[in-house]
């Protein structure tokens, strides 16, 4: 009797037979196949920019090509070889749209212009083929929470309450008395309502008062901004950042918060109470109708505000771009168990579903290698080195700021007129005007202001580090002398060939970009241990965050050191991994 005869004979025959030894077993099968198949592993959903190596330009500090001081689009254009010799697969670069430049560009007075001194729309062609030619896809940064006050659309709001643009923004008469208080974070008084007499009302503005927030309430808002992006996706762009779009849905009824609320200000502003209809609606619109990757700047206040933004599912955006990981580092430093903890937090709640973004600077961030690492010349460039390893072999889409890939450092200014960011220079008159301690904000901006970030790009060692003829919009660091690409080029041994061989190694093993994360040696206070593994492959990274010689132990049997950031390797001795300062290394594991 063959195997489906009896079977057969079980099932119509035997129902006690059925009922005590079939249906468990099938039971657990279906278990089984519930757990195993109902989640959809990372590595079995492949995309482009999940394997993505996405470099930030910050467009105004990277090259100038005329001598004005200004780097712009054709600087870019010049140096698109180097961009595609640093192996990089994206650049996402920060705004370039016509601007009055309050906020240096992210507060845009058309949409669909090209800033002056940034170039012309013809340079932005040939600045979009010269990448796809090099197989680099660009990331717009789209920044639709707020306008310019100078945009057209906030002219036309501004001039009479029976505007058809009146509703773009948020408006309040002040017939009904002054509105609930709402914190800015750029304004001088850190009011982000302000009072504009031409039709006796206040207008609202969460940065500042030239960045009035646009309106998402208003569908005919919401498709003028849904029609811009669709102007860029047809000239062919790969992906849009969404800037400070976690506060794009507000509560219209302006309820009154508490007392001291500012201190939480993400708790009550962001993730709005129609966020998600807005996102819905835009991958509708837009992200499905191209193939375009979307990102947007924050992930609300919870794992579950990521998840909704990002799980594939919820047809709204890729990826998340979360905050606690870079906001670690203090002026008086950060604890690397705390590091520890919040990179491991996030990995696992996106193992299985959902995308994450992986960075330790950008352009509202001071530099890297100064907060992460140790910038005195001793350390410098093998804690810039180890600082790659770790973005490099994290799951989820690295993010890399232009210059750190040399190690550039923070420039410390003394003087509060050496700054040019807005939001700084506006504090530094708000602690003048309420008895602050000035001495202590302009210590604690050498470590954290963010136009640390934003100095010249260090080319070489010739006059302005070879960034413009001209005199820069920001001072240069003085140390281009010594660090600077050309000089980098020249050494093998350099953070920039190193960033290239990190970037070749993460390319060349798909493990780094889909496989599964262990945290190793959780406790150890000075050294970051890990695993990565994916069909039978299993790399671990080693990383060294202090300046002293460190060591852990693991319960692996170790094969071939793949990378090192020094020069030479020293041994495993005997079940301890000895490491030097601010080594990084990545072995195989048998």
């Amino acid at each position: 009797m063959n195997f489906l005869k009896i079977l057969t004979f079980v099932l119509y025959n035997t129902y006690d037979i059925m009922k005590k030894f079939f249906l468990p077993i099938l039971g657990l099968f279906m278990l089984f196949s519930k757990s195993s198949f109902s989640q959809k592993k990372p590595e079995t959903d492949k995309k482009w920019w999940k394997e993505a190596v996405v470099y930030q330009i910050y467009p105004r500090s990277f090259k100038d090509s005329n001598g004005d001081g200004i780097g712009d689009l054709k600087g870019i254009i010049s140096k698109l070889d180097y961009l595609k010799s640093l192996g990089i697969t994206a650049v996402w670069i920060n705004p370039f749209y016509s601007s009055p430049n309050d906020d240096n560009g992210y507060d845009i007075s058309d949409y669909r212009g090209i800033m002056k001194e940034f170039g012309t729309k013809e340079d932005f062609d040939v600045l979009l083929k010269g990448l796809h030619d090099r197989n680099i896809k660009m990331v717009m940064d789209l920044v639709v929470n707020h306008s310019s006050d100078e945009h057209d659309w906030f002219k036309q709001s501004r001039s009479s309450r029976t505007s058809p643009y009146r509703d773009y923004y948020h408006w309040w008469p002040a017939e009904n008395g002054k509105p609930p208080y709402r914190y800015s974070l750029f304004d001088i008084n850190h009011d982000a309502w302000k009072y504009d007499s031409t039709t006796n009302a206040y207008y609202l503005h969460y940065f500042s008062t030239k960045q009035p927030d646009l309106n998402w309430e208003n569908p005919k808002l919401r498709q003028e901004i849904y029609d811009v992006m669709k102007f860029w996706a047809e000239k062919g762009i790969d992906g849009f950042r969404l800037d400070a779009f976690q506060f794009a849905s507000k509560d219209t009824t302006f309820p009154v918060w508490p007392d001291g609320y500012e201190k939480d200000f993400i708790k009550y502003i962001a993730m709005g109470p129609h966020l998600h209809q807005y996102l819905k609606e835009m991958n509708e619109q837009v992200f499905s109708k191209y193939n375009v990757m979307s990102v947007a700047e924050g992930a609300g206040n919870t794992m579950e505000d990521a998840h909704n933004l990002v799980d594939a599912d919820r047809k709204e955006l890729n990826m998340a771009y979360a905050f606690e990981g870079v906001d670690i580092a203090k002026p008086n430093g950060y604890s690397l168990l705390h590091f520890k903890n919040v990179f491991t937090k996030w990995d696992s709640a996106f193992a299985n579903n959902g995308w994450l973004s992986i960075f330790l600077a950008n352009h509202d961030q001071a530099r890297m290698v100064t907060r992460f690492g140790n910038d005195s010349p001793a350390f410098r460039d093998v804690s810039s080195k180890m600082l790659t390893t770790f973005i490099m072999t994290m799951r989820g889409t690295p993010y890399y700021y232009n210059g750190d890939e040399l190690a550039m450092t923070n420039i410390r200014f003394d003087n509060v007129e050496d700054y040019k960011d807005m939001p700084l220079k506006n504090e530094y008159v708000y602690l003048q005007k309420t008895g602050g301690d000035l001495k202590k904000f302009l210590e604690e901006q050498k470590i954290s202001s963010r136009d640390n970030g934003r100095t010249p790009f260090q080319w070489n060692s010739s006059v302005n580090a070879g960034f413009s003829m001209g005199e820069p919009w920001l001072k240069v660091n003085p140390n281009f002398a010594n660090i600077n690409a050309a000089a980098q080029e020249k050494d093998a041994n350099s953070p920039l060939n190193y960033f290239r061989k990190v970037v070749a190694f993460r390319k060349n093993n798909p493990v780094l970009v889909y496989g599964k994360y262990t945290l190793l040696d959780k406790a150890n206070p000075d050294v970051y241990a890990y695993t990565r593994e994916m069909d039978g492959k299993k790399l671990l990274i080693v990383l060294n965050f202090s300046k002293n010689d460190a060591s852990t132990k693991l319960d692996l049997k170790l094969g071939k050191l793949l990378l090192n950031n020094y020069p030479s390797s020293t041994s495993v001795k005997s079940d301890k991994i000895i490491l030097r300062p601010y080594e990084a290394r990545i072995y195989e594991v048998k």
